[in-house]
């Protein structure tokens, strides 16, 4: 009789079971699918990062290498390997940089120019567009296009990179020889760099160059005579 108890106990919470798994069963397992579907992307991600982050680590080693040896060919491959396998990377931007660096010193301008306008097309990071911007301007002006350079460095610009635009700006003016204006942007950039930027030492240089000076309360002024 126990028995029988039991079973029907048992059958009653199997029916209960049914009737509630008819009712919700469906929704339940589209909710545990997907959890799991979240989880296993979760984890797939986690491992194509982890994945794209020991490619890119070893690529990298490739640039490092090809920068000691200052050869740009070689460099030119190995980051046009990097955009191919491992475009996420931010190493790559850095490496970028780094062709467009040893290129420019090697006169190579069109290589240079397109590495850096490649960074800036990414803007992905503020910091490392606003330095392949000034590093452009630069090579405009070692190809002697003013104009395109004065003109990449129009518009805003974060304060963190206001005096180093300042500085190029008049960088700019002296190569075509308006030293006043050239005085101008000298003084701007020194009143905008901090006061322990190294850099502002060089834009010091210049002004003493333009018969200027940095006055020891921070006004720069005409150098007396």
């Amino acid at each position: 009789m126990a028995t029988q108890q039991l079973d029907l106990e048992e059958q009653e919470q199997l029916d209960k079971l049914k009737d509630f798994w008819r009712k919700w069963g469906n929704a339940i397992t589209w909710v545990v699918i997907a959890l799991l579907s979240g989880y296993a992307a979760f984890n797939g991600w986690q491992f194509w990062q982890n994945k794209q982050a020991q490619k890119a680590g070893a690529i990298y080693d490739q640039v490092t290498q090809a920068v000691a040896a200052k050869d740009v060919p070689r460099l030119t491959r190995v980051v046009g390997d990097f955009r191919n396998e491992a475009s996420a990377s931010i190493l790559l931007q850095h490496s970028e940089l780094a062709l467009a660096k040893l290129a420019a010193d090697n006169g190579d301008y069109a290589v240079a120019a397109a590495a850096l306008d490649r960074v800036i097309a990414d803007g992905h990071d503020e910091g490392l567009t606003a330095v392949a911007t000034l590093r452009l301007a630069g090579v405009y002006m070692q190809q002697g296009a003013m104009d395109k350079a004065k003109a990449l460095l129009a518009g805003e610009w974060a304060v963190a990179f206001q005096g180093l635009v300042s500085d190029r700006l008049g960088d700019i003016a002296m190569a075509a020889s308006d030293k006043e204006t050239a005085l101008a942007a000298y003084q701007k950039a020194w009143a905008t760099l901090s006061e322990d930027a190294a850099y502002r030492r060089l834009v010091e240089v210049k002004l003493n160059a333009l018969g200027a000076v940095a006055g020891v309360s921070g006004v720069v002024g005409a150098q007396t005579k």
